[in-house]
């Protein structure tokens, strides 16, 4: 009967193929990431009173910097030997996959701070409301990872363990011998969602953005990346060279991420960080 307990996955990553195009589902979960993103956004600085031309700027420097910061921060952080020589390949051989999550969020740290610049407003107005759409975001990457039978886990027993069917030439095993193992993409996305709802829950009904400013972002960053850190308990390390290590590469660049979380929650539940900048775009 514990046979027939597990799940078999054998979704094509492809939505479709024309000659050498093929259009994969995980490239459109990131552009429903980003589109959702900058919907939320423009519902809270209307709902604030400042013009939608803050989110338009925003918008150009957080998505490129967090593109481009996933994909440097895979190259640097997992496959550093081979790019650190050929460091075009970041850009050039973007087809052969390979984005961080870790990277994408330093991208987008240092995309908020051009933009709060630009606009003249408080960097901690971006941080606490953009943990929004970053949580649901994470939620949809995650799901593009589970289409394209990535990021997997290690084997289990449990009845909604998974057979990524598309893996089995990489393992040499015959179809009935492919083992289950841990969705740790959906364990993630489920943790994402949790998140998601509690800062929303932080932002409608507690107002935390406006009197306890860094709040959310702390809370929004500890749902992300404590997820992280224990998850990657039970999922295959990435990279050969983690075998070895006693924490793998996700969770060694989780801990900052964990202790500036941690910090920030301490700082704004004490009163918060100033708000008091003027702002280029100002309020209706």
């Amino acid at each position: 009967m514990s046979e027939m307990l597990y799940i078999v996955w054998d979704v094509d990553p492809a939505m479709f193929t024309i000659g050498s195009f093929e259009l994969r589902y995980y490239g459109l979960m990131w552009v429903l990431a980003l589109l959702l993103g900058e919907r939320i956004m423009t519902v809270f600085a209307s709902r604030e009173g400042y013009s939608p031309k803050i989110i338009e700027t925003g918008f150009i420097w957080i998505i490129l910097g967090a593109i481009l910061g996933a994909r440097i921060g895979h190259c640097l952080f997992y496959e550093f030997d081979y790019y650190i020589t050929k460091p075009w390949a970041m850009l050039t051989e973007i087809r052969n996959g390979g984005m961080a999550s870790h990277g994408s969020a330093i991208g987008m740290l240092l995309g908020m701070w051009i933009t709060s610049r630009k606009c003249k407003m408080p960097y901690i107005w971006w941080l606490d409301r953009l943990m929004i759409p970053v949580a649901i975001g994470g939620m949809f990457v995650r799901i593009g990872n589970l289409l394209n039978s990535e990021i997997v886990g290690s084997t289990t027993t449990l009845p909604w363990g998974f057979k990524f069917m598309r893996l089995r030439e990489n393992l040499g095993l015959p179809v009935d011998m492919v083992p289950a193992q841990h969705p740790t993409q959906l364990y993630e996305a489920i943790c994402y969602l949790i998140t998601f709802v509690v800062l929303v829950w932080l932002y409608f009904k507690k107002d935390m953005a406006r009197r306890k400013s860094g709040v959310m972002f702390g809370v929004g960053v500890l749902g992300i990346f404590l997820t992280r850190f224990f998850i990657e308990l039970v999922k295959l390390d990435q990279e050969e060279f983690e075998a070895d290590m006693l924490l793998n590469m996700g969770q060694l660049l989780s801990i900052p991420f964990i202790i500036m979380a941690i910090w920030c929650i301490w700082k704004g539940s004490r009163g918060g960080f100033p708000i008091g900048m003027p702002t280029k775009f100002n309020k209706r």
